[in-house]
C-alpha cells in the first residue's frame, strides 16, 4: 500500500520526539503501561519523559487539556473518569509538543497523529468485535488512469462472500474525511466490525463496503495532497468503480449501489452521488462539508424525476459540530425544493464517536429491498 508523502512526512515528524523520549534504555520506558483502562472505567494515562518540565494530557475524556503529575523515576501519570464506553482520541503535550502515546500502538495516523482508547463496558458495543462470523479486509493497489498514479484501496467482504461463487453483492463506498487516510474508516472507524455485527443480526444485507483514499495529487513541491472533488468523481468512477467490478462479484445497477462519508468525504457524497444518480441510489452524508455546488443544481429544480431515482438522501450532523449551521442550511434546501431526505440530527461534535453510530444507523436502511 502506498502512503502519501504528506502522511509519511507529518507521521515521522510527530512521532520523532516520541522515539526520542524513549532512547535511554532503562527498566523504566520498557515498564510504563500506558493507557491503562480498569474495571470501573477509570484511565490511566502514562508517560516516561524523566527531562520534560511540563507534561500535559489533551483528550476527549476532559473539556481542556489537563496536567499530569512527574514520580520520582520520571513517570508522569493522571487518571480520568469513569468514562462511557466508546474509543476516545488522546495525545500528550510534552514541554509544548504534542506527541502521540509512544508506547501505544493503537494510533490514528493524518496530519496530527494522536493515541487511541477503547473503553469497554459489560456488553460489547455495536463498533466491538463480537462472537459473530468476520469479514474479510483486502488491502489493494490499483493503477488510477485518471490521475496517472498509483493508489491505494481497502474493501471489505462479507463472511459469506464466497458462500455462493455465482451471488452478486450490493456496494457501498464510505468516503473518509479530510485528516485521515483510506485505512481510516477501519482503524478508528471500526466499519469492518459494525459490518460484521449488523450482518449478522440481520439488520443489514450482507455488501461490500469499498474504501478509497480521498485526497488526490496536488503536483505540488510540498507533496501536500488537494481536496479535488471533481479529480476525486474522475478517480471514482472511471478508475474505482471498474476495478471492483472486475475483481469482485457486485451488482452494477445503482440500486444496489451507495455512497457516504463524513466531513470531507461527506461533501463528495452528496456532489458525486447527487450528480450522478445513473451510478448511485443511495446518497448518505455525516457531518458533511456541503456546498452549493453546481453539479447537483439540476436535480434540485426537478424534484420528481429526482426523487424517482433516490432512494435515499441520508444526512447527519451533531448539534456541536461546527458544520452544524451548514448542514441545517443544505436540508432547509432539500425540503423548499421537495427533495426527499431523512434528516438525522443528534447531540455530538465533529468526531468519531459521532460517525461510528452514524454508520450503524445508516448501513441498516440499504438495499432494503434485498432484506
Amino acid at each position: 500500500m502506498r502512503i502519501p508523502q504528506f502522511t509519511r512526512t507529518v507521521v515521522f515528524a510527530v512521532l520523532l520526539p516520541s522515539l526520542i523520549l524513549q532512547l535511554a534504555p532503562t527498566a523504566d520506558a520498557r515498564q510504563v503501561i500506558s493507557p491503562q483502562v480498569h474495571p470501573d472505567r477509570t484511565v490511566t494515562f502514562r508517560l516516561y519523559a524523566p527531562a520534560a518540565d511540563s507534561v500535559r494530557l489533551s483528550a476527549q475524556l476532559a473539556a481542556d487539556s489537563l496536567h499530569m503529575n512527574k514520580d520520582t523515576d520520571g513517570v508522569w501519570t493522571i487518571t480520568l473518569g469513569p468514562a462511557e464506553p466508546d474509543i476516545y482520541v488522546y495525545s500528550f503535550i510534552v514541554d509544548g509538543l504534542e506527541i502521540a502515546d509512544p508506547v501505544n500502538p493503537a494510533i490514528k495516523f493524518w496530519k496530527r497523529s494522536k493515541s487511541l482508547v477503547d473503553v469497554t463496558g459489560d456488553r460489547p458495543m455495536f463498533f466491538q468485535r463480537q462472537s459473530v462470523p468476520h469479514g474479510a479486509l483486502h488491502i489493494h493497489s490499483y493503477e488510477s488512469k485518471s490521475l496517472g498514479i498509483t493508489r491505494p484501496l481497502y474493501v471489505y467482504t462479507p463472511h459469506d462472500y464466497d458462500k455462493d461463487p455465482k451471488a452478486k453483492f450490493p456496494v457501498m463506498f464510505l468516503l473518509h474525511g479530510s485528516g485521515d487516510t483510506e485505512d481510516t474508516w477501519t482503524t478508528v472507524g471500526r466499519a469492518n466490525v459494525i459490518l460484521d455485527n449488523l450482518i449478522a443480526q440481520k439488520k443489514a444485507v450482507p455488501m461490500l463496503v469499498v474504501m478509497p483514499y480521498g485526497h488526490t495529487p496536488a503536483g505540488t513541491p510540498d507533496g501536500l495532497d488537494r481536496r479535488d472533488t471533481t479529480a476525486f468523481e474522475r478517480d471514482l468512477i472511471d478508475d474505482v468503480i471498474p476495478y471492483i467490478q472486475h475483481r469482485y462479484r457486485v451488482s452494477t445497477d445503482p440500486n444496489h449501489r451507495a455512497i457516504v462519508g463524513l466531513s470531507m468525504g461527506g461533501g463528495q457524497s452528496v456532489t458525486i452521488g447527487l450528480g450522478n444518480l445513473d451510478v448511485f441510489s443511495y446518497v448518505g452524508a455525516f457531518s458533511a462539508a456541503v456546498r452549493d455546488e453546481a453539479k447537483y443544481k439540476p436535480l434540485l429544480s426537478d424534484p420528481d424525476s429526482t426523487n424517482a431515482r433516490l432512494r435515499l438522501l441520508w444526512v447527519g450532523c451533531g448539534k456541536k459540530d461546527f458544520l452544524f449551521d451548514a448542514n441545517t442550511r443544505f436540508l432547509r434546501t432539500l425540503k423548499d425544493k421537495k427533495i426527499k431526505r431523512v434528516a438525522h440530527i443528534t447531540d455530538g461534535a465533529h468526531d468519531w464517536r459521532v460517525w461510528r453510530r452514524y454508520l450503524n444507523d445508516f448501513v441498516p436502511l440499504l438495499f432494503e429491498t434485498d432484506k
